[in-house]
């Protein structure tokens, strides 16, 4: 679904990604690993076209991607849940999730506001509440809801977990893993290993802007000596 090959990213003169490459299947989970300040933020920005990659391939669905405008490769399908959340502060929690929504894929099974409800019952008990009087879990929540309203082919969570009480990360986790049950192609970012092995296909680990690992959650939890090396404190 996702190939991202060999890209190179910028912030004026100061290069980022180095050949940076992951890949995600239909119905996969894939985590994005490595220590803060390693580029898996500039990683997502490259694929969503917030930060153009200057080299290398972005292909979703078979199609090259990389020169595109972030709201049409929105558009094709990717839903993202960006670090910090960045919910609408003044937009109600009902007017944040039907902002963006669309089946523009014609989903036959589609998200809709009642099943955003059902999976986060609080942000029906808080509809009519501004986005900036939510906590930080609520606010997450709103932000998932409103990427799934868009109905989209592969979710992105930056940081899904960063900042949270460890009730609403639990609730993060569940709802992720009950996504992938649903056949969700799913791209994650987060500290949590434990998590992350349990309940993702495949991971890949990053170290200064270039891909130094990738494999399954066996392989990585059979590597001890890899998480020190990459991702250990």
């Amino acid at each position: 679904m996702l190939q991202v090959e060999e890209i190179e990213t910028c912030y004026g003169l100061s290069q980022v990604l180095f050949g940076l490459s992951l890949s995600i299947a239909a119905g996969e989970m894939v985590s994005l690993m490595g220590r803060n300040g390693m580029g898996k933020t500039t990683t997502i920005r490259s694929i969503m076209g917030l930060t153009p990659a200057r080299a290398g391939a972005i292909r979703f669905g078979g199609r090259d991607v990389r020169r595109l405008a972030s709201f049409r490769i929105a558009q094709l399908g990717i839903g993202l849940v960006p670090e910090g959340r960045q919910i609408f502060p003044n937009l109600t929690v009902r007017e944040n999730l039907v902002a963006a929504a669309s089946n523009r894929l014609q989903s036959p099974d589609p998200w809709t506001l009642d099943k955003i409800h059902a999976l986060f019952p609080r942000l029906a008990e808080r509809g009519a509440n501004m986005g900036n009087t939510l906590s930080g879990g609520e606010q997450q929540m709103l932000a998932i809801g409103r990427a799934l309203m868009t109905n989209p082919r592969l979710l992105i969570l930056d940081e899904a977990t960063e900042g949270l009480a460890p009730l609403i990360r639990e609730e993060i986790w569940n709802c992720l893993s009950m996504l992938k049950a649903k056949g969700q192609s799913i791209l994650v970012i987060d500290k949590n290993v434990e998590h992350l092995t349990r309940i993702c296909d495949r991971h890949t680990i990053i170290e200064r802007g270039r891909t130094v690992w990738s494999g399954t959650s066996e392989q990585l939890m059979a590597a001890p000596d890899l998480q020190h090396r990459y991702l250990g404190i």
